[in-house]
């Protein structure tokens, strides 16, 4: 009996395992780089295991920006592991803009005060992707994305390592 009731639990224990997806996505990286007012500036290391890096420049962390923070050092370098609930959204995200078939580059760079939006995507197949988005207006979809990761600097738990 108890070795049946071991097998059982054995074979239970394996079958769960074996239903977990593994993530077409190898790493999903995003950068926002400045501008000529308050933007903030920074960029962002997701890994298909949620864990994340998180590398903060300027303006991610004050509510009230001013000309002052261009003078003080970067804010730092941060690890965490993004909320299952998140990593599972921004998935659901990059599935919904069918990322390989997108254009390479957005945006008009005849105004020079915009930020850029940096996208790049390495898959489990091995391809990449890198979408560059002067103005952060490529599509209704990227510009929810972009919001997306900027709700990521705040919303998630970051540990200060740098």
């Amino acid at each position: 009996m108890k070795y049946l009731l071991s097998l059982c639990a054995f074979i239970f224990l394996f079958s769960c395992n074996s239903q977990k997806m593994s993530s077409k996505y190898a790493k999903i990286e995003y950068e926002a780089t400045p501008c000529f007012g308050f933007c903030p500036v920074f960029k962002m290391t997701i890994n298909p295991d949620r864990t994340a890096v998180f590398e903060a420049e300027h303006f991610n962390f004050s509510d009230r920006p001013s000309k002052d923070e261009f003078s003080k050092p970067r804010e730092g370098t941060f690890k965490g592991t993004i909320k299952e609930q998140d990593y599972n959204k921004l998935i659901t995200l990059l599935d919904g803009l069918d990322v390989k078939n997108l254009n390479d580059n957005y945006g008009e760079k005849n105004i020079t005060d915009l930020p850029t939006s940096h996208l790049r995507i390495e898959f489990a197949d091995g391809t990449t992707k890198h979408i560059e988005d002067y103005g952060k207006r490529g599509s209704e979809k990227l510009s929810q994305l972009y919001k997306f990761f900027e709700d990521l600097r705040k919303n998630q738990q970051w540990t200060k390592v740098k």
